[in-house]
Parts: structure tokens; sequence; C-alpha cells
């Protein structure tokens, strides 16, 4: 077989703020913005247009979601334990220094981790975790 990964979903609870957010800090390109209010979608993804994207969604929308289960989900993203994205750069120091910056909320600085990656990590505006591995 020969499989790519076309897309990955994160939530969003403010679609501007996430929008500013890949956008701005990241330096996605926006490849799709649908919907509005609340109930919109917008795909971002590496500048140039190939590649995975990422599809920043209002969580818990479908008509069969419980109100228990969106008060969940809402908890789960405020902890920033609900969804998280890795991405991988081959100059970690400066994109680090550059998302400082641009305003980006730091959760961990480089650090050589114990299993053998140098990472750093940040958080976008709903909460989810940004994992940011040096390319090796």
């Amino acid at each position: 077989m020969d499989l790519t990964i076309a897309s990955t979903f994160l939530p969003h609870d403010d679609a501007e703020a996430s929008l500013a957010f890949y956008r701005d800090v990241l330096g996605f390109e926006v490849r799709l913005d649908v919907g509005s209010g609340r109930m919109r979608w917008i795909t971002v993804g590496p500048a140039g247009g190939a590649g995975t994207a990422v599809v920043l969604h209002p969580p818990a929308v479908d008509p069969g979601t419980s109100d228990e289960e969106r008060r969940v989900v809402t908890e789960m993203m405020a902890k920033g334990t609900y969804a998280m994205l890795v991405l991988a750069t081959a100059d970690l120091d400066g994109t680090f220094e550059r998302l400082v910056a641009r305003g980006a909320d730091v959760v961990q600085e480089p650090t050589e981790q114990p299993y053998g990656l140098r990472d750093c990590a940040v958080r976008d505006p709903a909460g989810n975790l940004l994992r940011i591995n040096e390319l090796a």
C-alpha cells in the first residue's frame, strides 16, 4: 500500500484566535476556510501546499453528542489534554525563538529528552499541545 496522511483534526473554541496562531505565529498557510462563527472549519498547513493539513474544527458539534460529552470535551481542551500535534524542524532553537517572539504560550523550552529526542512544547489558543521535535 502507498498511503499518506492527508489531514489531521484539532479542535478550536475561537476560530479567529486559532487562525491567527496557526497563520501568524506558526507561519502556516490557510488552505480552506468554511462556515462561520462557532461552526467554522479552517484547514491550514505548511507553506507551499504540500504535505499534511491540519483542520481546525469546532469540537463536539455532532448532533449526537450529549451535553455531558460536550462538558468533558470542553474541560479536556481547557486542560490541554484533549488533542496534540507533533511537528518537526531542523532548527529547534531558531524556531523556538521565533515562536516566543510571536507570543506563543510556552509549555517547555528546548530540552534533551531521556528517550533520545530534543524538543519543545507550546499550546495553541484552544489549549492543544504542540510538541516540536528537532530533526536529527
